[in-house]
């Protein structure tokens, strides 16, 4: 009888395959290490791992329960089936370990993030010379109780008291009164809502970082915020709209050694010809009454223009050299801009966050937190498939990526189909390419309203006075 050689397998048996849940763990571990925070602070009375709290928070936001607890139950038993070990095992300890850590969490996991973006692809990973990163502010709904109000809306200003008229007919003699105006814009919030200022990677389409506050926060004190607490490369590049203006911003983002494309309109008031650098044609000059008394030097900025189907555009730079952003390139990058919006739409609508579902301050912080994380780990997951099967990262489904990964913890026991693995079905998770031969759109839908265009900057020349304050500025300088 001739004996079988060693490591031949019978006819019958087949080599094992992998379960779709021994995939999903392969794929977290690989954006998930057990160093990674090894310089975390924990309490002492700690028993689970940094690592395995983010694994939980992370099953937590992918699940598709409506109601948080029932989701948190359900992140604790798949936890359990995928890592044999779960961090803590109810919702109130979730959130509880969430709201200590998270400040200390989400620096971490940004860094990592942003590396394994820029392992996968290093060549979208700077458009030209420069990392350029869209920012962009949007609000998110949370319940309306009495905590949250407090928190995120503001708070009204209490009348004064109203004089009592003297006299016993007073009443009977109407004088006109005098017609009160807003001394400013200044719009409220319908219910409780959350400021969620977002900066977004342009070249990979994904998010990079991001703050939270009150409804009634400034995106323009969150990007500045965000650029005192965060290190940024080198030719690091900030591109907004028409929101992020203004000489004292501008001037913040200049002197860390930035750059911006910014989009202005009629509320700009630039000038030009003011002699603070060698003249050329685009160049002009931000420098408002109010630095110009208090001595400041100007700012001086390139404008450009450009024409699209809606109108003009006109954006100014800190980047006053052609070579190093060439007009094309400026206009390239605002018009990818509009990417940061879809990826809001993506947030809101496809991932379903328009209105976050905790009832108390801390608990919504770290929900939309965690959710933003949730959302940019399964876009990066399929980022790395699709970039390794030659797909455009711009053609990225992320309902499809949502419904993938949902699917694939429901049924984590399940051998795959050949070609149904995680890996093959990400890489697929493409938008539609065929070609339509009509319109999407339907006749009788609702159309927007079309807001008004920003308008052209106001440019006037320099004026004489300008020039004597320049002067004034120029020699105190050389004094100092």
């Amino acid at each position: 009888m001739i004996a079988k050689k060693k490591g031949t397998e019978s006819p019958g048996k087949s080599k094992r395959s992998r379960t779709n849940g021994e995939d999903l763990r392969r794929a977290l571990d690989w954006i998930l290490k057990d160093n990674m925070f090894a310089n975390l602070r924990l309490h002492g009375n700690v028993s689970w791992t940094p690592v395995a709290l983010v694994r939980l928070a992370v099953l937590w936001v992918w699940s598709s329960e409506s109601s948080l607890v029932a989701a948190a139950k359900e992140a604790v038993v798949q936890l359990s089936q995928l890592f044999g070990n779960t961090a803590v095992g109810s919702y109130q300890a979730l959130v509880g370990a969430l709201r200590s850590y998270t400040e200390q969490l989400l620096p971490v996991l940004w860094s990592r993030l942003q590396g394994l973006t820029q392992e996968c692809d290093a060549t979208q990973w700077r458009i030209g010379l420069w990392l350029a990163l869209a920012v962009d502010g949007s609000r998110v709904g949370v319940p309306r109780t009495e905590k949250n109000e407090q928190r995120f809306c503001k708070q009204k200003q209490k009348r004064g008291k109203r004089r009592k008229k003297r006299g016993r007919h007073a009443s009977n003699k109407k004088r006109p009164g005098k017609v009160s105006h807003k001394s400013h814009y200044d719009p409220q919030a319908v219910g409780p809502q959350m400021w969620l200022t977002l900066l977004w990677h342009m070249g990979q389409r994904m998010p990079w970082c991001w703050q939270v506050g009150p409804s009634y926060s400034s995106e323009r004190a969150h990007l500045l915020d965000m650029l005192s607490q965060h290190t940024f490369q080198e030719n690091t590049l900030f591109c907004g709209d028409a929101g992020f203006v203004g000489y004292d911003f501008w001037r913040a983002i200049h002197d860390q050694s930035h750059h911006f494309l910014v989009r202005v309109g009629g509320n700009v008031r630039l000038l030009r010809k003011l002699g603070y650098v060698r003249e050329r044609e685009g160049i002009v000059y931000c420098w408002p009454d109010a630095a110009m008394k208090k001595k400041q030097t100007p700012l001086v900025l390139r404008l450009l223009q450009f024409h699209t189907p809606r109108g003009e555009v006109y954006l100014v730079t800190n980047v006053l050299q052609d070579r190093d952003l060439t007009a094309a390139q400026a206009q390239e990058l605002y018009r990818r801009r509009w990417g940061v919006e879809l990826q809001f739409r993506a947030f809101k609508q496809t991932y379903q966050r328009s209105k976050l579902r905790s009832r108390t301050p801390e608990s919504a912080e770290v929900e939309l937190h965690w959710s933003l994380v949730g959302l940019w780990m399964v876009q990066l997951l399929a980022f790395k498939e699709q970039v390794a099967a030659g797909e455009p990262c711009d053609q990225t489904s992320i309902a499809t990526v949502l419904r993938i990964v949902r699917s694939i913890i429901r049924d984590e026991s399940t051998v795959p189909a050949r070609g149904q693995s995680l890996r093959n079905q990400l890489a697929c998770a493409i938008t539609d390419n065929y070609e339509r031969h009509g319109k999407k759109k339907s006749r009788n839908y609702p159309r927007r309203k079309e807001e008004p265009s920003a308008g052209a900057p106001q440019v006037r020349l320099a004026t004489q006075n300008h020039k004597e304050q320049l002067r004034q500025v120029r020699c105190l300088n050389n004094a100092a």
